[in-house]
């Protein structure tokens, strides 16, 4: 078991600041991903986002800007 604590230990007083800045992104997404899983996977708020599961395959919404005058 100690190999195992001293694989895993950090030496927090020698980490710069692309460290610490990596390390509090890492843990602010990871935080971020959790909220929005628990919100979408809720059966309340499934059943209302349920209807919009098409709109990345519905190509006739999409206004390309290009006008057809055939």
């Amino acid at each position: 078991m100690t190999s195992l604590q001293e694989y895993f230990k950090t030496d927090w007083a020698a980490m710069t600041n692309s460290d610490w800045v990596g390390t509090i992104l890492t843990v602010v997404t990871f935080i971020l991903m959790v909220v929005v899983y628990t919100y979408v996977l809720r059966p309340k708020t499934w059943k209302r986002l349920e209807k919009h599961k098409h709109i990345p395959l519905d190509d006739e919404r999409i206004d390309s800007g290009e006008k057809n005058d055939g």
